[in-house]
């Protein structure tokens, strides 16, 4: 049985967008033991998915962590072949620390090797392209039956998902919350319930949208990875910032439309559906100019 290694960490938006060569190296490989070396936030959506036999935390040490390097190499060390799928600065310095191995990525001496081309690639287009490269030509859809299967909050029907957070250190990625609060208000006016989702750092952000529309459901912080999942596929929309949240829309086929700043771009970071639409995207460089009129006018 050959033993192949997958690598890849986050963020969450990026971990989603990788489920279909996740499912595609499984399909590859039926027989293989396959690993993922991934970071502690999804470790356990990686060990309920059908995809791996076995997962491994990276801790990322330091390179002065002398323990920590040691035993990084002991994780990397032993497998067939590695698909490096977070080609980052960091993964790139695995290769000669797991020894040279067959290697997919964009370290160089790479047994198959993605060149420059790659940085100009949207992830999803980016991926397939590295797989291309190992022999895997069909990248299934994958099955995220494991996910969608979960129990929801009985809520109205149809509701519309509200995404109003983003990473913390990223303010520009969010669109004030009053006026996803104008958006909820124009949902609940169409008899479409809106729910708002995020963590619990978030809740500020839901108490603004349903000061303004008492009808929306807030529940921030009482959702799990595997709950969202559940939730988008049972939506009739999702309206959000470029985070996480609206990746996991998208991938479960959910309609989407994403407000982007300046601050990143579609072109390279956009959600995608499962067959590799494009959900509707507004762009602004910043925000905060982004009107409530030019979102409604985008409802389906």
């Amino acid at each position: 049985m050959r033993r192949i290694l997958i690598i890849r960490h986050g963020a969450l938006g990026d971990f989603v967008l990788s489920f279909g060569p996740f499912a595609a190296i499984r399909a590859h490989h039926p027989q293989s033991r396959i690993t993922l070396l991934t970071t502690q936030p999804f470790a356990a959506l990686a060990k309920a998915s059908p995809w791996f036999d076995h997962v491994e935390i990276d801790r990322r040490p330091s390179v002065w962590n002398l323990p920590g390097m040691l035993r990084l190499a002991r994780q990397l060390h032993g497998f067939d072949f590695v698909y490096d799928l977070q080609t980052s600065g960091r993964t790139r310095r695995y290769f000669a620390l797991a020894g040279r191995p067959p290697w997919s990525g964009h370290a160089p001496g790479a047994s198959h090797l993605q060149g420059p081309a790659r940085e100009h690639m949207h992830t999803m287009e980016r991926q397939r392209d590295q797989l291309r490269r190992v022999g895997i030509v069909d990248v299934p859809r994958p099955d995220l039956g494991f996910l969608t299967s979960q129990e929801i909050p009985t809520l109205p029907r149809p509701y519309t998902l509200l995404v109003p957070g983003a990473a913390p250190h990223r303010p520009a990625k969010r669109w004030p919350a009053e006026r996803y609060g104008e958006i909820a208000a124009i949902l609940a006016g169409r008899n479409i319930a809106p729910v708002v989702i995020g963590t619990a750092a978030e809740a500020a952000l839901a108490a603004q949208i349903t000061a303004i529309c008492p009808e929306a459901i807030d529940l921030t912080g009482q959702t799990t990875i595997p709950t969202l999942f559940a939730l988008a596929a049972q939506a009739s929309l999702a309206i959000g910032n470029d985070t996480g949240p609206m990746h996991i829309a998208a991938a479960t086929g959910c309609r989407s439309l994403v407000l982007f700043s300046g601050d990143s771009d579609p072109a390279m970071t956009a959600p995608r559906h499962p067959g590799g639409g494009w959900p509707t995207i507004l762009r602004t460089e910043h925000l905060s100019d982004l009107t409530v009129a030019r979102v409604a006018a985008a409802l389906p």
